[in-house]
């Protein structure tokens, strides 16, 4: 194993921005904080009337907003009129990008009334839901009748727009995989005014493998309709502590899931959650959660935590207790421990409130948890969001199983992160080639993980301030996450576009595969109506002269000058 001692370096000068960051928590206890809990509560509201409404007032409500969204795109004069873009404002949109796209001129088409649950279908096992729906909403909705979505993020503001247009995980991934793996169908607005609805099997399948990670540039999203399952009222929730160097801490966490004996698929012996967390070079803890009925969890000697309760201890600091504990169980309620990283936004509270994990603020002001992103990003000045630019690593990296202790060792050398989070999922074998894909040839080495039809791939979650910054010392995050954005590509892993990127338009494609993804864009007309994936993704303000001269390009070429992805 490599050295994993991080090299000393110079302490870096002080600058007005690190006071304005370090005293930030005053805007945020004062302002952020009770502005969130009134947005929060408004859109409660909304939810609340929505669910009262009859699914057919939902859905005639729903075929009218249609109407509206066709007549406006309609009205967009290609010659003038920039474009198409959403009408969100950028601080709305969760993730570290500044959505620099939205600064240049564009078409605006608001979407905002599309929040509603239009169905959900007991028979069919499929929820059908606008894009703006988001994850508390549906959990609010369907765990009472002991159904979930496949696949529900953590954080109660994702929205389901944004995890099949971006990425979204879970700790039941490495069953169903992603988010947008879940999807039966897709109903979207094309760029010529057609509303299609787009399934892996009907004359729009190419569209639907597609939209997954377009970032919306292939068309507007109007409805999507998602796998349920059977879920049970309760969470059994295994806490394993691990010790021992990077690569035995990533074993440990494979083995926790994935058998030894290639067995995937055998349900006796896979859990139905789970997700690691590396508190250190040395320690971490792998949780392991099976359903259990309500029944089960009260019986004597079972410890029930109800952990959604505001004054709880922080779930990643609660798992932490395990390396001081040893091994224990608890029972914990299913809709709590779907969305148990949402108070803390996983450990990023720790930076934002430097107290918030006290019991005396948590018992006094915990109801008030968590910031709403939204609010966080609208009172950052650009100082402050450059310098979390600069200061801050917030990256999903994904790659393969086999290649998660390479990786532990690369993020510890090169950024010193932690808590890391680990999260299994699979890339499944598809009939076509998406914009990622399994490793080529996967499914010959026979891989602890791996099936026939699916690699099993691992989210490391890279989250907080790098050792480096907290200790006063250089650190130089744009170079980091071109590094970081290599060594993905080196590994055959994925960068989800939430994030920050610096990647280059050559390396964009040599990270992602774009083939399909441009065969859709001329074939449905994207081109010269919605901003291309990368320009969108692309870091920077662009103009309105450079997006259009970069959609001339592509409408004037036959065929995407995509480079291989490397093995």
């Amino acid at each position: 194993m490599s050295d994993l001692k991080a090299p000393l370096r110079p302490k870096r000068s002080t600058q007005l921005v690190d006071f304005l960051v370090q005293f930030r928590w005053i805007v945020v206890v004062f302002f952020v904080l009770p502005f969130s809990c009134l947005y929060y509560f408004s859109i409660y509201l909304g939810d609340v009337r929505s669910a009262r409404k009859s699914d057919k007032q939902r859905q005639k409500e729903h075929e009218e907003n249609v109407k509206e969204v066709v007549k406006r795109l309609g009205e967009r004069d290609a010659s003038k009129d920039g474009l198409v873009c959403t009408a969100r404002p950028p601080w709305v949109v969760i993730g570290m990008r500044n959505c620099d796209y939205k600064r240049a001129r564009h078409f605006k088409v608001d979407l905002s009334k599309f929040r509603n649950i239009l169905e959900i279908n007991k028979e069919r096992m499929v929820a059908r839901v606008e894009p703006l729906v988001n994850m508390a909403q549906i959990s609010r909705a369907t765990i009472p009748m002991n159904l979930s979505l496949a696949v529900i993020g953590e954080l109660d503001d994702l929205t389901v727009g944004g995890l099949i247009h971006g990425f979204g995980i879970e700790g039941s991934s490495h069953i169903y995989g992603l988010f947008s793996d879940t999807i039966v169908a897709l109903e979207v607005l094309l760029a010529d005014g057609r509303v299609v609805r787009a399934t892996k099997d009907n004359e729009y399948s190419d569209l639907f493998y597609a939209i997954p990670w377009s970032q919306g540039t292939l068309g507007l999203l109007l409805s999507a309709e998602i796998k349920l399952i059977q879920v049970k009222e309760y969470m059994r929730l295994t806490y394993k502590p691990v010790t021992g160097n990077l690569k035995e801490l990533a074993q440990a966490y494979a083995d926790s899931f994935a058998p030894r004996d290639g067995n995937q698929d055998n349900p006796t012996k896979v859990p139905d959650f789970v997700e690691g967390m590396i508190y250190s070079p040395t320690e971490g803890v792998m949780m392991t959660g099976r359903y259990a009925s309500k029944k089960e969890a009260k019986q004597k000697g079972n410890v029930i935590n109800s952990i959604g309760w505001w004054f709880k201890p922080w779930f990643y600091q609660h798992a932490q207790t395990a390396l001081k504990r040893g091994e224990f169980v608890e029972y914990i309620p299913t809709r709590d421990y779907c969305h148990r990283h949402t108070r803390s936004i996983y450990w990023e509270g720790k930076l934002i409130l430097p107290f918030g994990d006290q019991f005396w603020f948590r018992y006094l002001f915990g109801w008030l948890m968590p910031p709403k992103v939204a609010v966080l990003k609208a009172t950052q000045s650009e100082a402050i969001r450059n310098y979390y630019h600069d200061h801050h690593v917030i990256q999903d990296l994904l790659v393969p199983l086999h290649k998660v202790a390479d990786t532990l060792e690369w993020v510890h050398r090169e950024m010193e992160v932690y808590p890391i989070w680990l999260c299994p999922h699979r890339i499944y074998k598809l009939p076509v080639k998406p914009m990622i894909y399994p490793e080529p040839g996967f499914e010959a080495h026979g891989r602890q993980g791996d099936t026939k039809y699916a690699q099993m791939y691992t989210d490391v979650g890279v989250y907080y301030a790098p050792g480096a910054v907290l200790r006063g010392e250089p650190f130089d995050g744009a170079e980091k996450c071109r590094e970081v954005e290599l060594f993905l590509i080196e590994n055959h892993g994925f960068q989800p576009q939430y994030a920050v990127s610096e990647l280059s338009e050559k390396n964009f494609w040599r990270m992602f595969d774009g083939a399909l993804y441009e065969q859709c864009r001329r074939k449905y007309k994207a081109i010269g109506t919605f901003m291309s994936v990368y320009y969108k993704s692309k870091k920077g303000r662009k103009t309105e002269k450079e997006v259009q001269e970069a959609e001339q390009e592509k409408a004037e070429l036959d065929t995407p000058e995509v480079d291989e992805p490397a093995d």
